[in-house]
């Protein structure tokens, strides 16, 4: 149990010591942090997302969110890039509430990953990676569905053009959840120029050419 108590009691020292090292804003609260190289000077940058706000009742009304990425610079931990539109905000996940899911660094690419809705569901992952003079978007994931309507999943690499998309209709009147219809679609599509600073400024929608598949590349911040 002693041993315990003191590993406890490290990790939370530990714990805090790091926050205090970051320069958190004024009523801000972090609610996830990821670290990595994502510039390739061997040197680990830090990742935060926060609410904007720390007050319990405005978090539940819905605040927004931003990202934060700090390099450190002769032991102090200086903001380096920052974005207001990378992330929803706390209460953009419909009936399922908040759609925060996490963040990572993955071979020097940053992974953001979203999630919500009610019968109708979504989820959404963004790839991120540093090209000398911005954190340029390189390709999401992302799926949308009901059981018993269909899902529906969209890989798009922005770096190639390649967007593969996949739609399994279901049917569950004869008692079981039955895929009866299945489609698959692959086709090039390039210029989009998004990263994490006007990741929401505008929306931008592009329909795939045998199909017609509704693709939203960007969805516009209200």
């Amino acid at each position: 149990m002693k041993l315990l108590y003191l590993l406890s009691l490290l990790l939370y020292t530990t714990t805090i010591g790091f926050s205090q090292e970051i320069p958190v804003p004024v009523n801000y609260s972090i609610i996830g942090k990821a670290s990595g190289d994502l510039d390739k000077d061997g040197v680990e940058e830090l990742v935060v997302a926060y609410n904007t706000s720390n007050h319990e009742e405005k978090i539940n009304d819905g605040v927004p969110r931003e990202l934060i990425i700090y390099k450190k610079t002769n032991g102090q931990w200086i903001v380096w890039q920052k974005s207001m539109q990378a992330l929803y905000g706390s209460r953009d996940g419909g009936m399922m509430g908040d759609p925060f899911s996490g963040i990572s660094v993955q071979k020097g690419v940053l992974h953001i990953s979203q999630d919500g809705g009610s019968s109708w569901k979504w989820s959404r992952t963004d790839k991120y990676r540093y090209d000398g003079k911005a954190f340029k978007l390189i390709g999401f994931v992302s799926n949308y569905g009901k059981p018993c309507e269909y899902w529906e999943e969209i890989d798009f690499n922005l770096i190639t053009g390649k967007v593969v998309v996949k739609k399994e209709s279901e049917d569950c009147e004869k008692g079981g959840q039955e895929v009866y219809k299945r489609q698959k679609e692959i086709f090039f599509k390039k210029g989009f120029n998004i990263n994490l600073q006007n990741r929401a400024a505008k929306e931008i929608k592009i329909l795939s050419p045998k199909y017609g598949f509704e693709i939203y590349v960007a969805i516009k911040n209200e």
